[in-house]
């Protein structure tokens, strides 16, 4: 069987093993430990091959006593392979192990059999009060789904990004003080155009003047997302779902919008209203995110913010473009293309952003946006 292969090569010697006090080799920093499970997190991302994770976490009270620590990370450190990697996950208080390229076929089975093994190795060289003390964790990559529904993304496996993302920094501060700021005139300089589109809206349509739809945050939370009705009421969502699913897929073919531009958009939705039609081309139907943004739920740049069933059909690496910043009214994909950009391509945009993001980038596509807003002709 080639789960129990697997596992015989990930574990030798844990069913006859001396606990003597290990040397310490091969275990890695906090700091390298944590590259590396970004480094082997990015590789699981193109080859599709799992990853399993095992935390170790050994407590306050014994992560002083040196004996203890030592004896589990030779255990550790002994009973890997040369392609699995040892290291401190939290120095001194959670240990880790790194198991690559798992059989994604046999995850239960591989679970249950480490569980034990592991058990028994750690039980053979620990007191019972020690081994109770311990606190053993598995975490899969990429994480599974519940009930068709995305789970949050696990911040086990983007502790980078988690730990950028919350970091307080000058730059940060800045760009919360940009945000407030510039909704603040945002709103106020289109006050009358929300008296304006929502009084056409009334006496267009029937229905709410504002559609609220519930979207992904940063790492996985969930807003609500404010816009200007553009659909009629109680319309069925699943052809919208069928479109982004031929469009994460690569099988929707360029429409021809009317202008000489091909675009990967809807050009016809018959849910939209004729009114609804003109916000969304000229894009006054996002003025109200204005709101979310000075609630600090978006940002004014930053990738845009998906709906739970399409980040169900996000392929691993698409992940993280939600991952590390605020979502965002505006942003590379925006004012590089708009809807004239495949998905794949958007994607590879929102995340050069992620690495490369500054205040001074910020600043040039809030100045470029209206152009793209006006001229790009693109909106659906």
């Amino acid at each position: 069987m080639n789960v129990r292969r697997t596992l015989d090569s990930v574990w030798p010697g844990l069913f006859a093993m001396n606990h003597e006090l290990g040397d310490g080799h091969g275990i890695f920093d906090e700091e390298t430990f944590q590259k590396t499970i970004a480094s082997e997190r990015r590789r699981t991302e193109r080859s599709h091959k799992p990853l399993l994770l095992m935390l170790l976490d050994v407590g306050a009270e014994m992560s002083a006593d040196t004996d203890v620590l030592g004896k589990i990370l030779g255990v550790l450190s002994r009973s890997t392979r040369e392609t699995d990697v040892v290291g401190w996950y939290k120095h001194g208080v959670v240990v880790g192990a790194m198991f690559t390229e798992m059989d994604p076929e046999g995850k239960k089975y591989i679970l249950s059999t480490m569980l034990t093994r592991i058990t028994a190795a750690l039980q053979g060289g620990l007191s019972f009060e020690q081994f109770n003390q311990l606190n053993v964790s598995f975490h899969w990559f990429p994480e599974e789904w519940g009930n068709g529904v995305p789970k949050r993304p696990s911040k086990i496996f983007y502790r980078d990004l988690a730990e950028t993302g919350n970091r307080k920094t000058v730059s940060g501060h800045i760009k919360r003080l940009m945000d407030i700021v510039g909704s603040l005139i945002a709103l106020t300089i289109f006050s009358p155009l929300f008296l304006i589109v929502g009084a056409a809206i009334k006496l267009t349509s029937r229905g709410p003047v504002i559609f609220r739809q519930e979207r992904l945050g940063q790492f996985g939370s969930t807003f609500t997302c404010l816009k200007f009705r553009s659909m009629c009421v109680n319309n069925d969502v699943t052809i919208h779902k069928e479109f982004i699913k031929q469009i994460i897929n690569g099988e929707y073919e360029a429409k021809d919008a009317g202008n000489g531009q091909h675009v990967y958009k809807m050009t016809n939705d018959p849910r939209t209203t004729r009114l609804g039609r003109f916000l969304r081309r000229t894009s006054l139907d996002e003025l109200p995110q204005f709101i979310n943004v000075l609630k600090g739920e978006m940002s004014l740049v930053g990738p845009r913010p998906p709906l739970a069933y399409e980040f169900q059909q996000y392929d691993i690496w698409h992940r993280r473009r939600v991952l590390g910043v605020k979502p965002g009214i505006t942003g590379l994909w925006q004012v590089n293309g708009r809807s004239r950009v495949r998905f794949d391509d958007m994607v590879r945009l929102d995340l050069r952003y992620v690495r490369s993001r500054s205040l001074w980038l910020d600043i040039q596509i809030l100045l470029r946006t209206p152009r793209a807003v006006l001229l790009g002709n693109d909106g659906f």
